[in-house]
């Protein structure tokens, strides 16, 4: 299996925000493979909400580098405190193969425990148990974990042979996280 050195990826991260704050903003990060940035794309949810989803799958498919892409990268399922993405959901209206990158395996018991304070709590549970079992990838630098929908194993560790460049977080996550904190305030410089 071959995969081009350039492939398209939109990489999505949250800005920082404060405890009152309704409004957050979610930034996409357009990539060529592990090389450079080609466009950003930007959108803003409701913390703890549940539309992170629908306004993350309208920003791709109303994009002008849509037919361009091939990817599309999350740090984690969860976004804007507790407003969760559904990954099956975004393969399915976006056509594009989806992973979610994570720097250590999260205790998804203690998770869906916190979530108990919402009136639609098996909702949220289901969007956890869809996104599906963890794998692990080792980088030279370190290891990370990820999850997957509409796309292979084998082909996810190809995109991270192109993509894990600078970190073991790939590329394209690295700089959306990059963004994300400049535009709150200042990058801390670790994704």
């Amino acid at each position: 299996m071959k995969i081009k050195e350039e492939i398209r990826i939109i990489a999505w991260d949250d800005c920082a925000f404060r405890f009152r704050q309704k409004q957050v903003l979610v930034v996409g990060a357009i990539f060529r493979g592990g090389k450079f940035l080609d466009g950003l794309l930007s959108t803003k949810i409701r913390k703890d909400s549940m539309d992170a989803t629908k306004k993350i799958i309208k920003s791709i498919n109303k994009s002008r580098h849509y037919d361009q892409l091939s990817l599309v990268m999350l740090d984690g399922i969860s976004y804007a405190g507790f407003n969760l993405i559904d990954i099956k959901e975004l393969n399915k209206k976006t056509k594009l193969p989806v992973i979610v990158i994570q720097r250590k395996v999260p205790d998804t018991k203690k998770f869906s425990d916190a979530m108990k304070i919402f009136k639609d709590y098996k909702k949220r549970v289901g969007i956890v148990k869809k996104a599906g079992r963890f794998y692990r990838y080792k980088t030279q630098r370190g290891e990370i974990f990820y999850q997957k929908q509409g796309i292979s194993d084998e082909y996810c560790r190809k995109i991270f042979e192109i993509t894990c460049v600078r970190s073991n977080v790939p590329e394209p996550l690295r700089v959306a996280h990059l963004i994300a904190s400049g535009l709150s305030g200042e990058s801390k410089g670790r994704a």
